[in-house]
């Protein structure tokens, strides 16, 4: 690829690195934190599966992006994914939590009031939905899997060894799954946004042809592989108990949980098989990995009768409605910037 479409992806590139440093604790962060998991096998498992998800699955949720606003100058594209990235960046520094997802929508509508473009109201209200449902959801699955699992290991009797034996493999696959449905989720986040605009060939590797979107999922994930290596460690050994203490076995409920939620957001062919069955299809939209993560433990919290940190869970609440809002801002101001000062294309 031409050097100056490289230098257009770094603000996606950037927006990778940052999903990986922070939101790989989600589905790693408890296994290696209590030292059920090694950081590298977590690691190398975590980006393996990220770059498969992105690449096999991630073209669903990039579509419905796509529909909110179709994003069709390199410049512009440029300036949706730095928008984004910034915002999460400035967030995370001031301690709240975030969300890519919303940090991309919210850029995307500032896209679509500085190009005059309208956002489609049915598109941007199945994408707040999702938002709702997300947590929701995870927070029943949770609950689900954990009295399945707790009656299991009642009827089952496993003695200690057994069972921490069984937990760390539990650990290990429900990482796997967590990962590939990150990236076939949130892989539109980082590169959804490129799509239309990047001037990209489709290329064949060994008779099957990447299409341009793929390429661009692939380099993605691949970026975001990166933050999960020199970056997620930190955040790994330091996530997991800020709501709520957690045993390695409710650990593993909330992980798959939040893998199943992310794996229904982002499956095309289950959504096909709600179609085939005379079900409304699933919403194929990109949510919030921490958002799943966090319906999840307030799930088993509110089933064990946990106490609950609330300021804790009003601060990530404050921080869901301000991120979109901030980066819609953002990316307004970054547009005319990048229009008039450095006379790019961004419409």
């Amino acid at each position: 690829m031409d050097i100056a479409i490289w230098i257009f992806l770094s603000s996606g590139l950037f927006l990778g690195w940052s999903l990986g440093a922070n939101d790989a604790a989600n589905v790693f962060g408890t296994a290696v934190g209590s030292n059920m998991v090694k950081f590298s096998t977590a690691a190398m498992i975590c980006s393996v599966m990220v770059i498969l998800g992105a690449v096999i699955s991630g073209a669903g949720a990039s579509h419905t992006l796509g529909a909110l606003g179709k994003v069709s100058a390199l410049g512009g594209a440029f300036t949706v994914a730095l928008a984004a990235a910034t915002t999460v960046y400035f967030m995370t520094k001031s301690g709240l939590p975030v969300s890519t997802g919303q940090a991309i929508v919210g850029a995307i509508i500032g896209w679509n009031l500085f190009s005059g473009m309208e956002t489609d109201p049915e598109v941007l209200s199945k994408i707040l939905s999702t938002w709702v449902l997300c947590p929701i959801l995870a927070a029943v699955t949770a609950v689900i899997l954990f009295k399945c699992v707790t009656s299991a290991i009642a009827k089952l009797r496993p003695g200690l060894f057994q069972l921490d034996k069984w937990t760390r493999i539990g650990l290990i696959l429900a990482g796997a799954f967590g990962s590939y449905s990150l990236g076939a989720n949130n892989i539109a986040n980082v590169m959804g946004v490129f799509v239309l605009s990047t001037p990209i060939d489709p290329i064949k590797i060994f008779n099957t042809e990447l299409t341009a979107a793929m390429q661009l999922f692939f380099i993605g994930a691949v970026a975001i592989s990166i933050g999960v290596f020199t970056y997620s460690k930190k955040v790994m050994l330091t996530v997991g108990d800020n709501l709520i203490a957690m045993t390695p076995v409710t650990a593993w409920v909330v992980v798959m949980a939040h893998s199943i939620v992310l794996f229904i957001f982002s499956s095309q062919t289950l959504s096909n098989a709600f179609v085939s069955i005379g079900l409304p299809p699933i919403p194929l939209v990109p949510v919030s990995s921490s958002q799943a993560v966090i319906g999840a433990v307030v799930g088993i919290a509110l089933l064990k009768r946990l106490p609950i940190q609330w300021k804790v869970l009003f601060r990530i609440l404050i921080g869901w409605v301000i991120t979109p809002i901030m980066s819609a801002i953002a990316c307004f101001i970054g547009l005319f910037i990048i229009q008039n000062l450095f006379n790019q294309v961004v419409i």
